[in-house]
């Protein structure tokens, strides 16, 4: 790993200049990113690229480029090109929670980790999701156009429902959801909630109620707010049973992903049903040099939107800051990676190989060295050291069990102190 010298700094906005200091870790930032997240990785002993206005079209020529051994990103996407060209790439962060903008089966595939900020922008997406709920309750845009218009419309803008003593449905239970839960309840709504994950218990502890069944939210709720990650199972799950379920009247505010709505359904329900809707992301979004939006739901009535900002506060944006210069600082001290979304939650393995040993050089290689003659593989292992590093214990994984001879070939070098084998169960 690199050590914590200072950085050489090259700052590609105003053209590249640079100052010859030892250098850490490559890394590109492929985005906007706070100034106090530069000098953050600058402080680490990092060699910064910043281009913030690299697109996913030209990512994979930068990174040819520039070899980095990081990629920060917050709306670029990072297609399979940028992993093919890449030599030291070893590490991608997401600048925020949702990492759907990432080849993460292109990146699995070379070995590099995938890394996110998860909660460090919740409490900005869950202010903005009240303000969808009360444009949505008020009509607040609404109002504004025909005041610059010159039009005085009272007795239209009086009619509201309010939300105190009325059901928030609330669908995905992380950091986010949590946070408009909370907001919720300072409103005085009754507060419903829906996750996979979900459990009686934890809502007890966040004191909301517990629904287990997405379509019985849709029922329940008067206001409902999307924040669930954008993933393969979450692809439309607010479909057409949900809109027709939904009360008339309704209000569906979403700050998730455009992907996890069937639009044409919510269309449906606004034409038909009286639905409003609080919009900060689409089905159809422009990329990010792209300054033309043509989404035809928001030109249906009673849809209130916003330009996929959630999370785009400076309060939010520095915690996002922190936390990347925190996941760096892992990787090059401990080579660890916090908040790694692409590690395997399980493999292969059938058996485990547990070898104690003297804690000298060459022990492994000889223990790897007869696994690979049986053309038995390593899933994963790990080799605790124990306090003085005489000795330590090395746990493999194995893909196959080795036979009496295998073992006893590993048992042969004079520094392995005992060898055990069990079988992996689930």
């Amino acid at each position: 790993m690199a050590s914590s010298s200072a950085s050489t700094a090259i700052r590609e906005t105003g053209g590249p200049t640079a100052t010859s200091r030892t250098a850490g870790l490559g890394v590109l930032i492929a985005d906007k990113f706070e100034q106090a997240g530069i000098d953050g990785l600058e402080a680490l002993g990092c060699t910064v690229h910043f281009q913030p206005t690299l697109t996913a079209d030209d990512l994979a020529e930068a990174v040819s480029a520039h070899d980095p051994d990081v990629i920060i990103v917050r709306s670029t996407k990072v297609p399979a090109s940028a992993f093919t060209a890449a030599k030291k790439l070893s590490l991608v962060i997401r600048a925020g929670a949702g990492y759907d903008t990432i080849d993460v089966r292109a990146a699995s595939a070379r070995g590099v980790f995938v890394a996110n900020c998860p909660g460090k922008n919740a409490i900005a997406v869950a202010e903005l999701t009240w303000a969808l709920i009360l444009a949505c309750d008020r009509r607040v845009p609404d109002q504004t156009l025909e005041l610059r218009q010159g039009k005085w419309n009272k007795k239209e803008y009086a009619k509201a429902a309010g939300l105190y003593g009325r059901t928030l449905g609330i669908v995905g239970f992380g950091r986010i959801g949590q946070a408009v839960a909370t907001r919720g309840r300072a409103f005085g709504m009754n507060v419903v909630a829906w996750s996979r994950s979900l459990t009686q218990e934890k809502a007890d502890e966040f004191d909301v109620a517990y629904c287990s069944n997405l379509i019985n939210l849709a029922k329940m709720a008067d206001v409902v707010s999307i924040n669930i990650a954008a993933t393969a199972d979450t692809k439309n799950i607010i479909d057409e049973q949900f809109c027709a379920a939904l009360k008339d009247g309704a209000y569906v505010v979403n700050t998730s992903r455009g992907s996890v709505v069937d639009q044409a359904a919510l269309t449906t329900a606004i034409r038909e049903r009286g639905v409003r809707a609080g919009l900060d992301v689409y089905a159809t979004e422009p990329a990010a040099a792209d300054k033309t939006f043509a989404d035809p739901i928001v030109n249906e009535p009673n849809v209130y939107g916003t330009h996929h900002i959630g999370a785009a506060t400076d309060q939010a944006q520095q915690a996002v800051a922190d936390e990347v210069v925190r996941i760096v600082r892992s990787y090059m001290s401990a080579g660890v990676v916090p908040n790694c979304v692409n590690r395997a939650a399980s493999t292969t393995a059938t058996t485990l190989l547990t070898v104690r040993h003297l804690n000298k050089p060459g022990v492994l290689a000889h223990v790897f060295y007869t696994l690979g003659q049986a053309n038995i593989n390593v899933e994963e292992m790990e080799n605790i050291i124990y306090e003085g590093a005489e000795a330590a214990c090395a746990r493999i994984q194995l893909d196959d069990r080795p036979n009496e001879g295998e073992i006893n070939a590993i048992r042969a070098n004079d520094n392995v102190l005992s060898v055990n084998i069990t079988s992996i169960t689930d």
